[in-house]
C-alpha cells in the first residue's frame, strides 16, 4: 500500500506550482467553509490573542491562516519530487548562525514555535548546516505517511527524533557536536510540571524539557521565527539567546521564548497554527509560574 499512496503522491508532485496553488485554493473553501476543520478552536484562539480587533478583522486573519495551512499541505506533497534548486529558490535565509556556534565547540538547541511553512524552512536549513541537524517530532499514527513524511524530512540528512523515544536514540549523537531543533510551544502533556506565564494576557503552560535540556548540557540557545515571504516564498529570522544556557536562571529561557513567539505573532497574525489549541488548560493556583520557581 505505501508504494501505490507513495507513487500517487510522486504523481501529484509533478504538477506545476501554479495548479498546486489553485489546488490549495480549492482546498481553503472545503476546509473552512465546508467542513470548517476546528474554525471553533481558531476563532476562539484569536479572540484571545487579539481581543482589540474586530471580528471581522479576526475572521480575516482565520481566512488568511487557512490558506497558509493548504499551501502547506500541497507545498508538502510538492517536495516529494522538488529538486534541491527548486527547493532554494522557495526559501530566503542564511543559517551560518547555527555554523559559527558550532565553530565555537558548543553544542546548540534551536527552540521554534508552530509556523508555516516548517517544512520547507527545515529542508533548506539541512542543506547549510555543516553539523548534524537533529528534531524532535510526534510520529504520525498512519504509518504509510509516517513513512513518507520521514522521507521527505531527512532527504537532505536532517535526523529526526520521535519524541516518545527521544532520550533513547538521543544518546547516540550527545556526545559529538550538533544542533537539537525543538518546537518549544508545545502543550504540556501533564499541565501541572509545566512553567506557567502571560501569553497574550492568559496564563498558559509550556513544556519545560527544552528549557531544562538546554541548563543541564550548558547549551548555546537560538530562537527562530519563518514566514511566508510571498505565497510560497519562506525566510526566517534567527535570534542567539545565550551561549552558556546553564548560567541564566530557571525559566528566564521560557520568559524570553513565549515574548519572543508573541512578538513574531504579532508581526505575521496569520502565521502560526492557530488550529493547535494553545488555551485548552486552565491555570490553577497550584500551578508553578516562572514567578514562583
Amino acid at each position: 500500500m505505501y508504494y501505490i499512496v507513495y507513487g500517487f503522491l510522486y504523481l501529484f508532485s509533478l504538477l506545476p506550482w501554479f495548479i498546486m496553488y489553485r489546488l490549495s485554493d480549492v482546498l481553503v473553501i472545503i476546509v473552512y467553509h465546508i467542513f470548517r476543520y476546528r474554525k471553533d478552536v481558531v476563532l476562539s484562539n484569536l479572540a484571545i490573542a487579539f481581543p482589540e480587533k474586530t471580528e471581522k478583522e479576526r475572521r480575516k486573519i482565520a481566512r488568511n491562516f487557512y490558506r497558509l495551512f493548504t499551501d502547506t499541505m500541497v507545498e508538502t506533497i510538492k517536495l516529494i519530487s522538488l529538486s534541491k534548486k527548486g527547493l532554494q529558490k522557495k526559501f530566503t535565509g542564511d543559517a551560518n548562525l547555527l555554523n559559527e556556534v558550532l565553530d565555537k565547540g558548543k553544542n546548540l538547541q534551536v527552540h521554534a514555535m508552530h509556523n508555516f511553512n516548517w517544512e520547507i524552512v527545515s529542508l533548506n536549513a539541512s542543506l547549510q548546516i555543516r553539523y548534524p541537524l537533529l528534531a524532535v517530532y510526534m510520529p504520525i499514527k498512519n504509518q504509510i505517511f509516517e513513512k513518507i513524511t520521514s522521507d521527505i524530512r531527512t532527504r537532505y540528512g536532517a535526523i529526526f527524533l520521535p519524541a516518545p523515544e527521544f532520550k533513547k536514540q538521543f544518546l547516540k549523537y550527545s556526545k559529538q557536536p550538533h544542533i537539537l531543533a525543538l518546537v518549544a510551544d508545545q502543550n504540556p502533556g501533564t499541565p501541572s510540571n509545566a512553567y506557567w506565564l502571560p501569553f497574550f494576557g492568559k496564563m498558559t503552560p509550556f513544556v519545560t524539557g527544552p528549557e531544562k535540556g538546554a541548563r543541564l548540557n550548558n547549551t548555546a540557545v537560538v530562537f527562530g521565527n519563518f514566514y511566508p515571504i510571498r505565497r510560497g516564498h519562506y525566510g526566517y529570522d534567527l535570534k542567539l539567546i545565550t551561549m552558556n544556557a546553564a548560567g541564566l536562571p530557571e525559566g528566564e529561557l521560557t520568559r524570553e521564548f513565549v515574548s519572543f513567539v508573541e512578538e513574531c505573532i504579532r508581526k505575521y497574525p496569520a502565521n502560526y497554527l492557530w488550529s493547535h489549541r494553545r488555551w485548552k488548560h486552565e491555570y490553577r493556583s497550584e500551578y508553578q509560574t516562572i514567578e514562583t520557581i
